[in-house]
């Protein structure tokens, strides 16, 4: 069972993070809004200060789906 008070911690989060990044979250919501199918590929590359960038990328599997759908459930959207 979810902690009341951790689900309100991370929802608080949440909403902080969507202030200060407003058109990386609307990034998300346009490719992600369609649900994602098996296969996907999704890369992520950081670049820190002063350092070079590192990329990885992971396909999609149908466990992942499951995943993303128990995370959905547990902020009610």
């Amino acid at each position: 069972m979810i902690n009341p008070a951790t689900a309100m911690k991370f929802m608080k989060s949440k909403d902080l993070f969507t202030e200060n990044h407003p058109k990386f979250v609307m990034f998300l919501k346009k490719v992600f809004g369609n649900g994602v199918a098996e296969g996907t590929v999704i890369e992520v590359t950081v670049t820190q200060p002063g350092q070079k960038p590192v990329t990885s990328n992971i396909k999609v599997k149908q466990s992942d789906l499951e995943m993303l759908q128990d995370l959905r459930e547990l902020v009610g959207r």
